[in-house]
């Protein structure tokens, strides 16, 4: 199968380099000097340092040439960029292709999910054949071979098993959803729990304390998710529980890099500036109040973390908050 993968990003890279171990793959770089590099050394020099991509991956900055004859188009654009890629990408992508999103985050000023961007763009494709691969899938551990596991989730069940063995590999292990509200939610929440959780181990918190923040996170991301259509099994899946507990527990996750170092007191510009990859969590986190709002849905942890990031608060003060609120039935709100 001729694969391509548009964006040349950690996430999109590695991806690129597990399917090019056993499919012909063009990945799309913005910048022609990464491209080039990539094709030079078989290393990506800025998002996936230290690894070697398989023979299959072949890089270009022409977005109409990595298009254009494509069998799947993988998408591992930003979210906040990623609306503008996929119109100049339109013309040249061909009907009925299926096309699967990396990203996880919302669109900020419509609160469009990724797959719903993309069908909002292409209005004539067909919709089935769009979906997400997503999962506790940190780029450096699945480019160096540890084993994993994530989720295709297609409306298609049929093209989901399909596309299940294109981006399996001896240490990849993918499962299928038709879910795909759920999958691509539960993507998109996480990242604003896990500047929270950074944000707690910024502080020196132990076990317990992370532990119980992720416990409620799950219980917050599971309510809003069920409330945009998401299936509640998916939320303790892969997409859902796995993907939180990575993020909320690594330091190669940005999003939990970005509340680190909230928590030890450094300014939010100067941990941003320090960064040279995307953290969608920053980005998305007001997008996902507003959804939290739109459908009933109270999110305290999200709310807390929104305040820092946008209204300057501090890490002590929203602690004090939150172990402030009045501690109710555990399970409430998930009928």
């Amino acid at each position: 199968m001729k694969v391509t993968v548009i964006g040349a990003g950690s996430w999109g890279t590695a991806v690129a380099s597990l399917v090019g171990a056993s499919h012909d793959v063009q990945l799309w770089a913005r910048r022609p000097d990464v491209a080039a590099a990539i094709n030079e050394t078989r290393h990506n020099p800025d998002y996936l340092v230290g690894h070697e991509l398989t023979p299959g991956v072949r890089a270009t900055s022409e977005l109409a040439t990595a298009v254009s004859d494509a069998e799947l188009l993988v998408m591992g654009v930003p979210s906040h960029g990623y609306r503008a890629v996929m119109e100049q990408a339109a013309p040249h992508i061909s009907p009925g292709i299926p096309i699967v999103s990396l990203a996880k985050g919302i669109e900020a000023v419509t609160l469009m999910r990724m797959t719903e961007v993309t069908a909002d763009v292409l209005a004539d494709h067909d919709q089935s054949r769009i979906g997400v691969l997503t999962g506790p899938n940190l780029a450096g551990e699945i480019a160096a071979g540890q084993p994993a596991a994530s989720v295709i989730a297609l409306p298609d069940e049929e093209l989901a098993r399909q596309l299940q063995g294109v981006f399996s590999g001896p240490a990849f292990r993918v499962y299928t959803n038709t879910d795909v509200i759920g999958a691509e939610s539960a993507g998109a929440l996480k990242n604003v729990m896990a500047i929270g959780a950074g944000i707690a181990h910024g502080m020196g918190f132990g076990m317990n304390s992370i532990a119980t923040f992720i416990t409620r996170a799950l219980f917050e991301l599971t309510r809003l998710g069920s409330a945009l259509g998401g299936k509640p099994l998916t939320f303790a899946g892969l997409a859902g529980m796995g993907d939180l507990i990575a993020t909320c527990m690594s330091s190669q996750s940005r999003n939990h890099q970005v509340g680190f170092g909230i928590g030890q007191g450094k300014a939010l510009d100067d941990i941003i500036a320090e960064m040279n990859m995307v953290a969608e969590g920053v980005k998305s986190t007001r997008g996902i109040l507003a959804l939290g709002a739109r459908h009933g849905v109270e999110m305290p942890i999200a709310e807390q973390v929104g305040r820092v990031l946008y209204e300057n608060a501090t890490a002590v003060e929203i602690l004090e908050i939150l172990m402030g609120r009045e501690a109710g039935s555990e399970t409430e709100g998930l009928a």
